[in-house]
């Protein structure tokens, strides 16, 4: 296990995350009783030739190879870290317009508690879901646990 997660931090750290201007989708399925904002997600990036999820990023799509996908009570802590990695490199180079499928995050949801902070941190980003990324974060109630 080791070596995997060796091999795991190393592409959250280094792997290509990066999008189109307008083109970052995020989602929220941490501790959510479905995968509804994963699959609207999905059909969004379906339907905009330049949206990209973090999974579909090379970075995404060699972490879920190494099999490192799903929800953080499938997946173990150690897991969850290399992916808020992964996720805030995303944000880091994401700008424009981030397309966010949130509805009913959770506070502990790698969107609040790591991608939300850095959407506001990055001055290339100006909105989420094409409202004003600061009005947006001022107006999202994360669900408490």
């Amino acid at each position: 296990m080791n070596n995997l997660l060796d091999r795991a931090f190393y592409l959250a750290k280094n792997g290509d995350v990066s999008t189109a201007k307008d083109g970052a989708v995020v989602y929220s399925i941490s501790f959510m009783p479905n995968e509804e904002n994963k699959n609207q997600a999905f059909d969004f990036v379906k339907l905009n030739q330049n949206a990209k999820m973090l999974d579909d990023t090379p970075c995404g799509k060699a972490l879920i190879e190494l099999g490192l996908s799903g929800k953080v009570n499938d997946v173990g802590k150690e897991i969850t870290k290399v992916w808020k990695i992964a996720s805030k490199r995303y944000i880091e180079n994401a700008s424009g317009n981030i397309n966010a499928f949130v509805d009913g995050a959770d506070e502990r949801s790698t969107f609040y508690s790591t991608e939300l902070e850095e959407i506001l941190n990055n001055p290339n980003i100006v909105t989420i879901n094409n409202i004003d990324k600061f009005l947006f974060a001022k107006n999202f109630k994360p669900k408490r646990y």
